[in-house]
């Protein structure tokens, strides 16, 4: 198996990145976008973790089996994020008698 190293700049320029979108992150929390701001602040969160998985874990040089398992994780975390978003959407809809 061949290890890839990847360049310094390659490296300055990820770390720029991530403290770019940490700062749109902090940015984000202080402006009121309303019910979007929980939608701006996971895509920003995804961004920085696929620039974390790509480059600083090496997901970029793996095999198409690695890949396979990392994109079944991140299936199933969908998931799990759309079942905990919906029951939290849902909750009031229903009237529970004595409240």
């Amino acid at each position: 198996m061949t290890e890839h190293i990847d360049s310094v700049k390659t490296y300055a320029l990820v770390f720029a990145a991530l403290i770019f979108l940490t700062v749109a992150t902090t940015t984000v929390a202080f402006v009121d976008l309303g019910p979007f701001s929980v939608v701006v602040a996971l895509v920003i969160a995804v961004c920085k973790m696929l620039l974390v998985a790509l480059f600083f874990m090496h997901l970029r040089h793996s095999t198409r089996l690695t890949k396979l398992v990392v994109v079944g994780g991140l299936l199933w975390l969908g998931i799990l994020l759309v079942l905990t978003m919906s029951d939290m959407v849902t909750r009031g809809l229903i009237g529970v008698p004595g409240r």
